[in-house]
């Protein structure tokens, strides 16, 4: 009696009504049943028992009746006492089955554990994923600019990347290679106006070689530099004039060739544009100027001379001889050696006709390619589908 008397009881604790504290205590049950398995099937097994099993005892009151019912329904319906003692027997084997646990009914397995769910903070990445995979994120695009340009072709990383057609608003359109944004590579600039550029491009400007027509008729063909005629090139007028050699800047510089609309003919140096150095000038008429220049004018020593023979040297001075000297004279003579070594290093200026040309075909089939682009950027546009430009 002490004993049982000094045995210590459970009380129920305050802290098991906290919900944190009792999916504590839920928690560490659970992991109790984890560690022990033969418990956890014991567990499983009293609780498959303890579900309510079907009493027999109306079975056996009921027995004596429904034994009437199947004798009366022999006699008046023969095939339907026959069904009734098939359920009946169907009945009672279903309850001795269950009665003796060979039938069991739910999930063996007990409460299946859902999927975990997954939380995100602005856009499911997965969505993102399916609708990459989608088939809809293509690469060529339409983009449009608030003063009215619109860009045609492929993207990459948010920028004009590969080929593309740019139009601008009522001006002209570039049709050809894009890097980062920028034209670079092979395309063609055509102009509203009529001017229209074919040849090579990098970081948006004309550079390497290629050919720009000018709405006047003009035309420069040859070698580029940061958007200027750089190097060796044929520059030809509508009046007829032409001139092939070197430039800098845009303009004629160093060694080149003019051949003049009336007939003239210099060789030899320039300057800024303009004939300046040593050089020969031949006139139409069949005279010519052997010396040196400044801005267009003989000045310095020089030697002028007629069809007829007779020649004038001394020094010149705004283009007008201002003091004779004789052709032998010794500054005469170096003077007039260094312009026909000018003229002749004028005419053996490289030409660069050949390159000029290969850059033409690949501008031509860069803008082939950018058309291609273009158009099926803007099916894309029409079928409902869209260029990614994080792609």
């Amino acid at each position: 009696m002490e004993l049982q008397k000094t045995k210590l009881t459970r009380t129920p604790s305050s802290l098991l009504r906290s919900p944190t504290v009792r999916s504590s205590v839920q928690s560490l049950a659970t992991l109790d049943e984890e560690e022990n398995a033969d418990e956890k099937k014991d567990h499983r097994y009293k609780s498959q028992q303890s579900h309510p099993r079907p009493p027999l005892l109306p079975i056996f009151f009921t027995s004596p009746f429904l034994l009437l019912l199947y004798l009366y329904l022999k006699e008046e319906y023969p095939s339907l006492g026959t069904l009734f003692l098939v359920s009946f027997i169907i009945a009672f084997a279903s309850v001795i089955a269950r009665r003796s646990g060979l039938l069991r009914t739910g999930c063996r397995g007990g409460v299946r554990r859902g999927d975990s769910v997954q939380w995100f903070i602005g856009e499911d990445r997965r969505n993102g994923k399916e609708r990459k995979n989608s088939g809809k994120i293509v690469r060529e695009g339409v983009e449009f600019y608030s003063n009215g340009d619109f860009y045609e072709g492929e993207f990459h990383k948010g920028r004009s990347n590969g080929s593309g057609v740019y139009n601008f608003f009522a001006k002209g359109r570039y049709e050809g290679d894009w890097i980062d944004g920028k034209y670079d590579g092979y395309g063609i600039e055509s102009w509203a106006r009529g001017s229209r550029y074919r040849g090579q491009y990098r970081q948006g400007l004309r550079h390497g070689f290629g050919v720009y027509k000018f709405y006047n008729g003009d035309c420069y063909a040859g070698e580029w530099l940061s958007g200027q005629s750089h190097g060796i090139g044929v520059q030809t007028c509508s009046d007829g004039s032409c001139y092939v050699g070197e430039f800098k800047g845009g303009v004629k510089h160093g060694l080149g060739c003019y051949h003049f609309r009336n007939g003239d003919r210099y060789a030899g140096e320039y300057f800024g544009d303009k004939i300046h150095g040593f050089g020969v000038y031949h006139f139409a008429n069949g005279h010519h100027y052997e010396g040196s220049w400044h801005e267009g004018r003989k000045q310095g020593f020089g030697m002028y001379a007629f069809r007829n023979g007779d020649s004038r040297s001394g020094e010149w001075d705004c283009g007008v001889l201002k003091g004779p000297h004789p052709a032998t004279d010794l500054v005469i003579q170096r003077a007039v050696q260094a312009a026909r070594k000018a003229s002749e290093n004028a005419v053996l200026v490289p030409r660069v006709e050949e390159q000029v040309n290969k850059a033409v075909a690949a501008a031509n089939r860069a803008a082939t390619a950018a058309r291609v682009a273009a158009i099926k950027a803007v099916q894309n546009r029409i079928d409902g589908k869209f260029c990614d430009l994080d792609v």
